[in-house]
């Protein structure tokens, strides 16, 4: 039945059992073989190369490369595209950000967007330990990897837990890290939730891609060694630059 030997390929090649296939995905197909072939920052030949060699319309190649960008197979460059490296791996673990993109060569960094203080809402008071109307940080910053732009991070915390947040924090470092080192408070545990969703118009203007890109939303409410909440995290991820791992054991 021709099925595909590479793990984690789709069955048959994604191909329906009626065995009728759009021609848009089989051209995308015979794309795909050529960047295994040309390699990371392999430059793709034009639209209009790629139609003429596959005997198709521009439209039809067009929603090929549309998914393999959708999918971070390619990425532009100037006016051209080019075959894109691997995605980044970010650990499900209460590693911080700066330390998962290291373990993978690359140079993680931060771009402060805004640190600002208001009153907690009632909502947020639970997962940031704080009473309603006390005193809780917003900071708000782009992920960057390489001086890539692949997300934006949101994060809350109380005044009492930071108290000089707006002077002694590097926004460019781990908040993480931060904690520990200058507070002396060790993160204990956290919750997350995953979702898919697509950034909004002032979002994806920050990340700097397209609003109809995929986004990857995780959730996070942390709480230190003692079980006390410590913090809400808000980050997007960009869906074609981004996938998450994590060890399973048996509980119990």
């Amino acid at each position: 039945m021709n099925y595909q030997t590479s793990p984690g390929a789709p069955v048959r090649s994604g191909i329906p059992e009626h065995g009728r296939v759009p021609k848009y995905y089989a051209v995308k197909a015979k794309i795909a073989l050529m960047i295994d072939e040309l390699g990371e920052g392999g430059p793709l030949p034009t639209e209009r190369d790629l139609a003429v060699r596959y005997e198709v319309s521009r439209e039809t190649v067009r929603q090929a490369l549309r998914e393999l960008l959708l999918e971070g197979r390619l990425r532009r460059q100037g006016r051209g595209t080019v075959v894109a490296g691997p995605k980044l791996e970010q650990p499900l673990s209460l590693a911080s950000y700066t330390e998962g993109v290291r373990r993978q060569g690359r140079r993680p960094g931060r771009s402060l967007i805004s640190l600002d203080r208001f009153p907690c809402p009632a909502a947020l008071a639970p997962e940031v330990g704080a009473e309603r109307g006390e005193p809780v940080w917003h900071m708000e910053r782009v992920l960057l990897a390489d001086d890539e732009r692949v997300g934006l991070e949101s994060t809350y915390v109380s005044e009492a837990r930071a108290p000089r947040l707006d002077t002694e924090f590097d926004p460019d470092s781990s908040f993480y890290a931060y904690l520990h080192d200058r507070l002396g408070i060790s993160f204990g545990d956290a919750d997350e939730r995953i979702e898919t969703v697509l950034a909004t118009p002032r979002e994806a203007l920050l990340i700097g891609t397209p609003p109809a890109l995929p986004m990857l939303l995780l959730h996070r409410v942390s709480r230190d060694t003692s079980g006390r909440p410590l913090e809400r995290v808000r980050t997007l991820y960009r869906g074609d630059r981004f996938s998450f791992t994590a060890h399973l054991g048996q509980q119990g």
